[in-house]
């Protein structure tokens, strides 16, 4: 799966560098144009894939696809004790989110009869950035649900709708809501990789992912959103399930987080057009705050102090004692590149039996990995990757969650 020689990874860093200087440099006329926008975050809409899905595809139907597993234990163990429809042991960067700005979990869109005060859950696992057509046309593997992002954006109009008054309240609720998009496209990406297409032929499809992205969020800024989150893709030649495919035997195939070179490159060619496409954005919407949070970074950020992030620990309080549960004392760096429940392996993981289907195992101690099920990650991993988003400087510009929550 070698790039072309003539796609540098210098050239790629250097990109990706510059990007970041010019999206903090812009963030100060960005955040000072919103004005009274940077207070009063009310309600949360988010779209996206499985890294966000707290419940949608659960209520699509899973029977007959790779995420079948998420119906049943252990998914959800570790929060709430069963399976919610989220891929993870336990909470995502999204909860983590609606933590920070004082509101409710998002309820999926599918859940009948739910509570949307708050906002709206829209993501979809396995859901794609481009439409199921397009796949059929280039001849690639065709997605398992066609709730693509374009499907998810209609969810949200027709949503819209339903709460809105006149289109002066319209405005006023978008003017007071967060919107996630993204992340999205990793998808995109995998069908393709994992229907065996080379890398070079996988690239050619990276702007027109970007292109539907930015199309969605120049919508909901036409509509009237002020303030959007972007997200990049996960440097995924840092996980279990592309370590697995690929199972290179050249040492020079991985760089010095034993990370695969070449997916790595290919993950920050599509950040680097994205980010390119976000200045563009930024250009044409002044009065609006766009940010690009580079999952990218803070995911490698994890690898490289796995074993030095914070100690923290839950106090339950009994007859004047205080007994220490539950501590996190940072990821066990034996275990950066397994999965905590799998089938078994290198890496733990294998597509023939996914975490949660007979004859795979899964970790007493979840949070000392960082990787959940081989594709997504723990709810510590979650958590700490939600941190340095929105308090470690990897959102360009920064989003101060519990500031936004203060406002009120």
């Amino acid at each position: 799966m070698a790039l072309p020689k003539c796609i540098s990874l210098l050239l790629f860093i250097v990109l990706l560098i510059s990007s970041r200087a010019v999206a903090v440099s812009s963030s100060s006329s960005s955040s000072s144009s919103s004005g009274d926008n940077d207070c009063g975050i009310k309600a949360v809409y988010s779209f996206g894939d499985s890294i966000a899905d707290t419940g949608n595809l659960l209520r699509e139907g899973v029977d007959n696809t790779s995420f079948s597993s998420i119906a049943r234990l252990p998914y959800g163990e570790t929060t709430f004790g069963y399976p919610t429809g989220r891929c993870s042991n336990g909470l995502l960067m999204i909860d983590f989110i609606a933590k920070d700005l004082g509101l409710p979990y998002l309820n999926p869109y599918l859940e009948k009869d739910a509570n949307f005060t708050y906002g709206v859950n829209f993501a979809v696992a396995g859901a794609t950035a481009l439409d199921a057509s397009f796949f059929a046309e280039k001849g690639m593997m065709i997605p398992f649900t066609n709730s693509s992002l374009h499907v998810q954006l209609g969810w949200f109009k027709s949503h819209l709708k339903t709460i809105c008054s006149s289109e002066e309240d319209c405005g006023e609720r978008m003017r007071h809501a967060l919107f996630m998009v993204g992340e999205i496209g990793g998808n995109d990406y995998n069908y393709a990789f994992f229907g065996k297409k080379p890398i070079q032929e996988v690239a050619t499809i990276v702007p027109y992912v970007v292109g539907s992205i930015i199309t969605a969020a120049k919508e909901l800024l036409d509509m009237g959103a002020v303030r959007l989150v972007i997200p990049g893709n996960f440097p995924i030649g840092c996980i279990p399930a592309y370590l697995t495919l690929v199972n290179s035997v050249n040492p020079s195939a991985y760089d010095e987080n034993d990370c695969l070179i070449d997916l790595n490159t290919f993950a920050m060619l599509h950040n680097v057009k994205l980010q390119k496409a976000i200045e563009v954005l930024r250009l044409l919407y002044p009065n609006a705050v766009i940010a690009y949070a580079d999952y990218f970074r803070a995911f490698l950020y994890i690898l490289n102090n796995a074993d030095k992030l914070e100690h923290t620990c839950k106090f339950d309080l009994f007859m004047f004692n205080a007994l220490i549960t539950d501590c996190f004392e940072g990821f066990n760096k034996k275990f950066l590149h397994q999965a905590c429940c799998g089938g078994g392996g290198g890496y733990n993981f294998d597509a023939a039996a996914m975490c949660g289907a007979p004859g795979t195992s899964v970790d007493r101690n979840p949070s000392s990995f960082v990787s959940w099920d081989g594709i997504h990650l723990t709810q510590e991993a979650y958590r700490i990757m939600e941190k340095q988003l929105f308090g470690g400087g990897y959102t360009y510009p920064s989003i101060e969650l519990t500031k936004l929550a203060k406002c009120q």
